[in-house]
């Protein structure tokens, strides 16, 4: 993969602030390049309707991940696992989710496998939970849902909805030492294409390249660059940097798998203060205590300098950084997928409105 360093950045990006250390799983998938010297990547529009496709990922909290490494091989274990129990063997890995080891994660199973990677996840970014994904919302069973620890040694859930599934599996995982590997959302190419955000692992490399090529080219504001990029993406979306400052105020903690707190952040040329919320991810910014980005539309901390992605677990007191809001597709803005993903699923207590809507323009 040529393009793997534009790869792991955009991915980083898209990890909204979740989803672990980036370096770790670019170590993990130039490893297995090396050796099977390629991936095939399937657009999701030409996957015939008998393919059967598996989604595997690795549950904890990203703070956790720091000390205890992704573990590619118990993660196949947890796929056989599923095999056995439906007696059918899978010939796609699809990611559960664009950002973060997760969406590296499954390339590295799939070269290790000789299997191909569906372009395209479940999420459109990264979230805290289970049960927040387009498969889910839209229809596909996450059961069987098997888990895996450092040992192999392999849990399997069989529930009625996929919040229970993550309920128990939370509960389970932080028995494993606050990471296990995961397989769950089996499904046909028919489903594949009906329910996944399509196109986001080609997404994650052009954010990757277009960071990259503004650097290259020396330009003073990469961020905005980034935030200009999203107008011509596929599909086009609504973008805008909300704020520059510095990072003044970190808490943090890990709770119940979670990576949790907050961030506050002073701009150096005026009195304005954002504030940022995550649970993994960030979920919500409130500048001047006023809402400007909500859950599921993305929040993205980047470096100012570099335009490299801060996730919540290296965020430090007196980084340079700036903020970018970006819509979420509609496939995670519908009515049906707000119930699962929006405001109230990540305990906040406001209604979701779009970015574009909320977008503070200096004058609010």
């Amino acid at each position: 993969m040529d393009n793997l360093h534009d790869f792991i950045r955009g991915t980083a990006i898209l990890g909204t602030g979740g989803g672990g250390d980036p370096y770790v799983g670019r170590l993990m998938l130039e490893q297995e390049l090396r050796k099977c010297g390629g991936i095939d990547l399937i657009n999701p529009e030409d996957i015939p309707d008998d393919m059967f496709a598996i989604s595997v990922a690795c549950m904890g909290a990203p703070t956790v991940f720091v000390e205890k490494l992704p573990n590619a091989q118990a993660t196949i274990t947890a796929m056989r696992k599923v095999e056995k129990e439906l007696g059918r063997k899978f010939n796609a890995i699809i990611p559960l989710e664009a950002g973060g080891i997760n969406a590296t994660l499954p390339l590295v199973v799939a070269a290790q496998m000789g299997l191909p990677v569906i372009d395209g996840d479940g999420m459109g970014r990264a979230f805290p939970e289970f049960q927040m994904t387009t498969f889910n919302i839209y229809g596909v069973n996450c059961s069987p849902f098997v888990m895996a620890d450092d040992f192999e040694n392999t849990i399997l859930l069989e529930t009625d909805n996929a919040l229970r599934t993550e309920v128990y599996g939370r509960a389970v995982c932080v028995k494993m030492g606050g990471i296990a590997q995961v397989a769950s959302y089996a499904m046909t190419g028919a489903e594949v294409r009906r329910t996944c955000v399509p196109r986001t692992v080609s997404l994650a490399v052009d954010i990757g390249r277009t960071v990259r090529e503004l650097r290259v080219a020396g330009k003073e504001d990469i961020c905005e660059g980034l935030a200009n990029y999203f107008a011509t993406s596929d599909p086009p979306r609504f973008a805008r940097v909300i704020f520059d400052g510095k990072v003044q105020d970190v808490i943090r903690g890990t709770d119940e798998g979670w990576t949790v707190g907050s961030v506050t952040m002073s701009s150096g040329d005026s009195d304005d203060e954002l504030f940022v919320s995550f649970r993994n991810e960030y979920s919500l910014a409130k500048l001047n205590g006023k809402t400007v980005a909500i859950v599921p539309d993305l929040l993205f901390i980047l470096d100012r300098e570099t335009g490299e992605a801060i996730t919540a677990e290296t965020l430090r007191y007196g980084q340079r950084v700036k903020v970018i809001g970006v819509a979420a597709t509609e496939e995670m803005r519908s009515e049906k997928a707000i119930e699962v993903i929006g405001p109230k699923a990540s305990k906040i207590v406001e209604p979701f409105v779009r970015l574009e809507d909320l977008a503070w323009n200096g004058e609010q």
